[in-house]
């Protein structure tokens, strides 16, 4: 029984060097990564309890992220899959992960780093489940469905007066393979995405047109400060091209943070939505997704 705790023991100890180098399995990082969100993590904590943001951790951790650049494509830098966790570069969607992995790991009362990980593999993947690049939620209407399933998100409820239906045809990822770098030399995942874009293929989302999301905060109360707003389009075979958190601006106008390519780094757009929409012919409105 003792050499079965030293054994135990011993093990322990590896996978925490495995985790303090870099090189878990599972986990692209570096230290300035982990080092990064366990300090977020401990001060949001802290924050949490007394600050402006007590109610709205989407808000704070949004906040404390700006400034960091924007660069795409950071996900995909292996070979094959792996979680990877990257706070010193973000894309749209890497800023949204990684800003409600560490509002759940807070309400968790958590500031440990492999929880982090684990809520952060929970939102980017199927259900939770990493099991290859096929399993990340690529388009964000899967990226939707499975945090709903997953109870970590919401679609709240929409005026029926202010919305519009859009009706879901996937085909983008694997019609344009050549601008998936991790597709390449695996021919075998194509068919297993092509099977998921046909099982989604008629899916109904409602809509935020984009000509009433310059209405007053009283008359879209529909959105909140801390919403995931995704920009959905009308480009064939896509369903969103942008995602970004609802804040409403002291002009009492709905504004977006983002990781913003066109500032090349994240930002709160000092634009209303809807100014910024307008100049993005091709965008439609906002799906409205809600952190429970």
């Amino acid at each position: 029984m003792q050499k079965l705790k030293i054994i135990n023991k011993t093990a322990l100890l590896t996978a925490l060097l495995l985790w303090s180098l870099g090189t878990f399995s599972q986990v692209t990082y570096t230290r300035a990564d982990s080092l990064k969100v366990v300090s977020l993590l401990r001060e949001g904590l802290k924050k949490s309890t007394r600050s402006q943001y007590k109610d709205n951790l989407m808000l704070y951790y949004g906040h404390q992220l700006l400034g960091v650049p924007y660069v795409a494509a950071t996900l995909e830098v292996n070979p094959r899959e792996q979680l990877v966790v990257n706070l010193r570069q973000l894309d749209c969607t890497t800023y949204v992960e990684t800003v409600l992995a560490l509002a759940m790991t807070t309400r968790q009362g958590s500031t440990r780093w492999e929880d982090y990980c684990s809520n952060l593999t929970r939102v980017r993947y199927a259900d939770g489940l990493l099991s290859g690049y096929a399993s990340r939620n690529h388009y964000f209407l899967w990226w939707v469905e499975s945090n709903c399933r997953q109870g970590i998100v919401t679609l709240p409820s929409l005026p029926s007066a202010l919305t519009r239906r859009q009706t879901i045809h996937l085909n983008w990822m694997t019609t344009h393979t050549a601008s998936y770098p991790m597709m390449k030399g695996h021919s075998g995942i194509i068919p297993e995405i092509r099977q998921h874009e046909r099982f989604s293929d008629g899916r109904i989302m409602h809509y935020i047109p984009r000509q009433n999301l310059g209405l007053s905060r009283s008359r879209l109360a529909c959105v909140q400060d801390g919403d995931i707003l995704a920009i959905c389009t009308r480009k064939k075979g896509l369903d969103t091209t942008h995602i970004g958190i609802a804040e409403w601006g002291s002009d009492g106008r709905l504004h977006l943070l983002n990781a913003s390519q066109v500032h090349h780094k994240v930002v709160f757009e000092s634009m209303t939505l809807q100014q910024y929409m307008t100049k993005h012919p091709s965008q439609l409105g906002v799906w409205v997704v809600r952190v429970k």
